[in-house]
């Protein structure tokens, strides 16, 4: 045993060896390693193990902007605050495109995906809207609306701001996408009875296609989207006699202006078939197909249409007498879905309508001409739209 001291004592004074220099390294390493002694390896700091910390800032995003000039008074400035807008929200400046009588917003709206940015903006009014919806349905790319004309009935629709474009265009960059329905209409088709019977109540309708002016020619039906309301009859018969430049000096009031002198538009028989079922003939002043239910004003007249179901709401009006179209008011004030024999309803998404002569039609406030047959059908959230982000 006492031959085995020495190596004890040998173990002993290692061990306490490295015990002490433990103690000093922990004692002294604010000096020599965290805070980086003459010796000590620098840490790089935490973002420099980032995957992005050596990449290039994030591409800033870019708007166009399809404007209507004839709604401003002075165009450029409205070009110049839409423009700081852009910037106070770091985006890019806005891509302006001008419509013109001939071209109404969808020769724009593909000139703006072939610029490919990421939000195109329709500033105008309802037509102007529906001309730039009609190009950007089937595609991933949001549309901003920016409404500046009589009606805004899509804006009221999907309570987006109207009057002051710079708000519409921050809710337009910052809000949320929304998919809403497109719906159509076909001005005295020949084979929509026929596509309906092979089809079947079912089956989707097709989707609609942009109608070019060279393809017109060669077109036997040209297909309309709306995105609020057709009808034929009484409506589209206000909607004719009302000047642009009364609605210019009275707004949207001009509508009833003109609505009281068309009140007794006469009754015509009108025979309606809804998703491939025939419906009884009825005797009306017009028939109105609705996408959402909200009019000018904030009157419902389909208060249980949404915007969103792929199903159309459709509304017979048929009042006889001054006292019937005041009994007419007050269903639809009270938002009741009762029916009347002034007042009945249909839901469907494939309708044909037939009457014996000419009827005026209108789409988003829009007469398209006359006719004496229509095809109404709707395309389910095909359309992607930027609302607030309460909605």
């Amino acid at each position: 045993m006492s031959g085995s001291w020495p190596l004890l004592f040998v173990a002993l004074a290692i061990c306490l060896l490295l015990i002490g220099t433990a103690a000093w390294l922990v004692l002294n390493g604010s000096t020599y390693g965290a805070r980086g002694g003459r010796h000590a390896a620098t840490r790089p700091p935490r973002s420099a193990f980032s995957r992005t910390a050596h990449e290039q800032p994030a591409a800033k995003k870019r708007a166009a902007i399809v404007i209507n000039p004839t709604k401003f008074d002075d165009v450029e400035i409205a070009k110049a605050e839409l423009t700081q807008t852009s910037r106070d929200l770091d985006w890019e400046d806005p891509l302006f495109l001008e419509t013109t009588i001939e071209q109404t917003g969808a020769e724009q709206a593909r000139e703006a995906l072939a610029e490919k940015v990421d939000l195109v903006c329709a500033l105008g009014g309802d037509g102007t809207i529906r001309a730039v919806a009609s190009v950007l349905m089937g595609t991933r790319t949001p549309m901003g609306l920016l409404p500046r004309g009589t009606g805004n009935l899509l804006a009221r629709n999907l309570d987006v701001p109207f009057g002051d474009v710079t708000a519409g265009l921050r809710v337009a960059c910052t809000g949320r996408n929304r998919a809403i329905d497109v719906a159509w209409v076909e001005l005295d088709p020949e084979v929509a009875e026929v596509d309906l019977d092979e089809r079947g109540a079912d089956e989707p309708a097709p989707s609609p296609e942009v109608i070019t002016d060279e393809a017109v020619a060669t077109t036997e039906v040209t297909r309309h989207p709306f995105l609020v309301m057709a009808g034929m009859g009484f409506d589209a018969a206000i909607m004719d006699g009302t000047s642009e430049e009364l609605k210019s000096s009275v707004g949207w009031t001009a509508y009833f202006v003109t609505g009281i002198r068309s009140l007794f538009f006469e009754r015509f028989a009108v025979r309606v078939r809804a998703d491939g079922s025939q419906m009884p003939a009825k005797k009306v002043r017009t028939v109105v197909f609705g996408n959402c239910g909200t009019l000018t004003g904030g009157i419902q007249l389909m208060p249980a249409a949404q915007i969103d179901d792929g199903v159309l709401d459709c509304v017979f009006v048929a009042p006889k007498s001054l006292f019937g179209w005041s009994k007419l008011a007050a269903t639809v004030l009270r938002k009741s879905e009762k029916e009347t024999s002034q007042l009945t309803r249909s839901r469907g998404s494939d309708f044909i309508v037939e009457v014996d002569d000419p009827k005026p039609v209108q789409i988003d406030g829009d007469v398209l001409g006359e006719a004496r047959r229509l095809h109404v059908g709707v395309n389910k959230q095909s359309l992607i739209v930027r609302t607030g982000a309460g909605r």
